[in-house]
């Protein structure tokens, strides 16, 4: 696949890139159907009290985990001891901070003027000592590179609590429903980690392990804070300044993006850095595999979200009903705005395997510096519009922030990697207006719907086989091996 030397390293690259497509994409696929049931039940104010309370849930997984995961994974002389350290530290985290959150939660709902959150938010963050005890079983699959495993138990913890959750929602539960449906997944995917891994943390704790793997992993915690911050923050702005049904029409909308380009994103991060670290010594290698990376991302990313802009008007009215019609422009502006995922995130790797978590902090307190400027300025125009544009023009000035370093230190910066990833640009352009002229020009939303998903992605792998785009061709071969494995 990667034009490497190693054989058998070869194929553990396609067997990991593929399991871990399957892993996000089966999970997704279910949690996709639930949220549909679940979304035509219950209504964008039950899902934007759950967007309120997302920046605290969020900040608080980030310092549970404190970088250990990463640092884990980049380490080569890791041991059992450090993943018995990792786990207490992360167990005794989780806990402090569920006591914090239980006696913030009172102000944190007079702060939204939400008497239910209160409640909500108390048993919501039960999930963080929950999900504390499968993150070290999490970390080592990534680092075997056991994407199957790991395949399992995403997709048997969705569909169980995903069953429950719907089972909540008819019964009239309301909001109430998310978080159970939240709790039982994460039960689910304990008991299931530990009964497929079969890894059982021994009474060892190390304070010189302690310190070599936050020396590493203390600047991608800053680095994560930050980034994580901005991220929940418009939620937190959303949901503060405008209605609970906007921050449902926001949340909602940006998870139709997200499934299609931060899971296609996250896939290709979590394969590519335990892979990369095993060759981070060599350069050539490693810039070898990065541009095939590149390829592949924009090749299944760009046409999947121009289609989705293009269809994403039948597409609401056809899962959601009308009631979620705000979803749309949201889920429009998004589209161009998180197309440039997955590239973003494959330069940031770059430097986590070269050791370089300086520079990764340094790039995020840059970054989010200039894009909570934006977010205040898209403010002043009152609309949730305005902070879709914001996000969009963020990404842009991220993607060349993000590619200047990569450009110091392997002299492999944005202008080349537009060579890379520039020739999808016309195909997926073409894709946007296939998709978007039966939507124009037929009546019934089922129709043109079926068409655009249809006709749209048939031409654009056509056009793009014509091209020779090695995307296509990479592509091809990984769902060929998923094709052949399943006979």
């Amino acid at each position: 696949m990667m034009l490497m030397k190693d054989s058998s390293f070869k194929s553990k690259v396609v067997s990991s890139t593929l399991w871990s497509f399957v892993e996000r994409f089966s999970t997704q696929l279910v949690q996709f159907i639930i949220t549909v049931i679940m979304a035509r039940i219950l209504t964008p104010s039950d899902y934007g009290l759950i967007g309120m309370i997302a920046i605290f849930i969020s900040l608080s997984q980030i310092f549970i985990d404190g970088g250990f995961s990463s640092a884990l994974i980049q380490r080569k002389d890791r041991s059992e001891t450090d993943y018995c350290t990792v786990f207490f530290i992360n167990l005794g985290i989780s806990v402090a901070l569920y006591i914090v959150l239980f006696f913030c939660a009172h102000p944190i709902a007079r702060f939204y003027s939400q008497p239910l959150l209160s409640p909500i938010l108390k048993v919501y963050a039960i999930n963080l000592i929950i999900n504390s005890f499968a993150a070290v079983n999490k970390t080592i699959l990534v680092i075997r590179l056991d994407f199957k495993t790991q395949s399992k138990i995403s997709f048997f913890s969705a569909l169980g609590s995903g069953l429950i959750g719907i089972a909540c929602a008819y019964g009239g539960a309301g909001v109430w429903a998310l978080v159970i449906q939240t709790i039982i997944m994460s039960v689910l995917n304990v008991i299931l980690s530990y009964y497929w891994m079969r890894w059982f943390p021994k009474a060892i704790f190390s304070y010189e392990s302690f310190r070599k793997l936050f020396s590493f992993g203390s600047k991608l915690l800053v680095a994560s804070t930050i980034s994580s911050v901005y991220d929940n923050l418009y939620s937190l702005v959303i949901g503060k300044k405008f209605s609970s049904d906007d921050l449902g029409y926001f949340t909602r909308g940006t998870s139709f993006v997200t499934i299609l380009s931060s899971n296609i994103s996250s896939i290709l991060g979590n394969v590519s850095y335990p892979i990369l670290s095993q060759v981070q010594d060599q350069n050539e290698v490693l810039l070898n595999i990065y541009r095939k990376y590149i390829q592949l991302s924009s090749f299944i990313i760009f046409p999947l979200l121009m289609m989705l802009c293009g269809i994403a008007e039948p597409l609401i009215e056809v899962l959601l009903t009308n009631k979620w019609a705000g979803c749309i422009m949201v889920i429009r502006i998004l589209c161009f705005a998180y197309m440039w995922n997955g590239i973003i995130i494959i330069n940031l790797s770059l430097l986590k395997i070269k050791g370089r978590s300086d520079l990764v902090l340094k790039l995020e307190i840059i970054k989010k510096t200039i894009a909570i400027a934006i977010l205040f300025i898209s403010l002043l125009f009152d609309s949730l519009s305005a902070i879709c544009i914001g996000i969009l023009i963020y990404s842009l000035i991220s993607l060349g922030i993000n590619t200047y370093y990569t450009g110091v230190l392997f002299e492999y910066g944005l202008a080349k990697q537009f060579k890379e990833f520039g020739l999808y640009l016309l195909p997926s352009a073409a894709v946007l207006v296939l998709s978007w002229i039966p939507n124009i020009m037929i009546e019934s939303p089922y129709i043109s719907l079926l068409i655009s998903i249809v006709f749209s992605p048939i031409a654009y792998i056509f056009v793009s086989r014509k091209m020779g785009l090695y995307g296509y061709y990479e592509a091809r071969e990984l769902f060929g091996r998923l094709i052949s494995k399943n006979k």
